[in-house]
């Protein structure tokens, strides 16, 4: 299977609003989320609108032999001295998981050795089976960053830290 990621234009917002859709459906029971009256999941459209606005943000689809079957959204940090782009939302549509997608995206992604912040909710079941067997594989481990997010469930990982 050809695995390919593509950055995104602007003018594919409204691509990855309704791919979001089915992201956030998946995390709606453990997020409690309601859908609107308008039968959609809210989507915070000033947010979403900062991957095409933002130094160091990026909205990317993540194609399987040509096909669309996911997405993946990077931001800058935002944590106070973290320097570092952040897996803000990796999603893989069911039919695609399980077969090393998400696996080689970030093995990718993580090889050029540039730090990498990775959050995270304990609440998120798939999330963490996922990230957590990824973190077992990393050629150096991660570093857990504890802040006030911890106790709303949200962990954090610096993963490839400066060593100095």
């Amino acid at each position: 299977m050809q695995i390919e990621l593509l950055p995104t234009a602007v003018d594919q917002l409204p691509l990855i609003r309704n791919l979001y859709q089915f992201y956030a459906y998946e995390s709606s029971d453990w997020e409690q989320e309601e859908v609107e009256n308008d039968g959609r999941f809210y989507i915070h459209e000033p947010h979403l609108a900062r991957y095409w606005q933002e130094p160091g943000w990026s909205a990317q689809l993540i194609l399987a032999d040509g096909f669309i079957a996911g997405f993946l959204l990077i931001e800058r940090s935002e944590l106070p001295g973290i320097d570092a782009a952040e897996f803000a939302d990796l999603f893989i549509l069911k039919k695609y998981r399980r077969q090393g997608i998400g696996r080689a995206l970030v093995h990718q992604l993580l090889g050029d050795g540039s730090p990498w912040l990775l959050r995270f909710y304990r609440q998120d079941e798939l999330a963490c089976a996922f990230w957590e067997q990824l973190l077992k594989e990393l050629p150096r481990p991660p570093r857990q960053i504890w802040n006030e997010d911890e106790a709303d469930g949200l962990l954090s990982y610096l993963i490839n830290p400066p060593t100095h």
